[in-house]
């Protein structure tokens, strides 16, 4: 095990639990970078680039960041600029199928590892009710999408084929991979599936 911890290169309060539940002492330190998509950039080079982007922007000996798209029609719905911006994300994503790519990057010295996760989450329809009483919370304002799965919006959700925890922010199997990969949770015998 690595004498320094693990930083963990965000602010994301629900990263922060869900990295604590495989039990590896950790810090937190934001990183500061341009999450910006750049012109012709496919959702996954983007969340891939932008993981990498965090990592490597935040000193430490071992340093772990990822970044989360929701993704409808190859088209990323960012976090919502206000409340008109939520409405209508929630609007295209009513009764439909998305996908959710969470990239996480570890940089440990000199290496790094790398991974993407692509979930597919469907939709209930969701009328203007119900979109209103949504939007009347504080839930969908720093959230891809809009949308927070493990709050109330999970009630939004029909089905969902892949990673729960990756929907939330961080892939918890495919992490502890690289981890172990990293040799920061002991010895690995295998590397993480690329």
């Amino acid at each position: 095990m690595s004498v320094d911890p693990l930083v963990l290169a965000s602010q994301s309060p629900r990263r922060r639990e869900l990295l604590a539940l495989l039990g590896l002492p950790f810090r937190v330190q934001p990183a500061a970078v341009d999450e910006t998509p750049r012109a012709g950039e496919s959702p996954d080079a983007y969340v891939a680039r932008t993981a990498a982007d965090k990592a490597r922007a935040v000193g430490g000996a071992a340093v772990l960041a990822a970044d989360t798209a929701v993704v409808l029609d190859h088209t990323i719905l960012g976090k919502p600029q206000d409340r008109e911006d939520a409405a209508a994300m929630l609007r295209r994503l009513s009764g439909r199928a998305h996908s959710v790519l969470t990239a996480v990057a570890l940089r440990r010295g000199d290496r790094e590892w790398a991974l993407t996760v692509r979930t597919v989450v469907t939709f209930d329809r969701l009328d203007a009710a119900r979109i209103d009483a949504y939007l009347a919370t504080d839930e969908p304002w720093d959230k891809a999408g809009a949308y927070g799965i493990q709050g109330l919006a999970g009630a939004f959700v029909r089905s969902l084929d892949g990673s729960y925890s990756s929907v939330v922010g961080l892939p918890l199997v495919e992490t502890r991979e690289l981890l172990l990969a990293a040799g920061l949770l002991g010895t690995a015998a295998e590397g993480p599936r690329q």
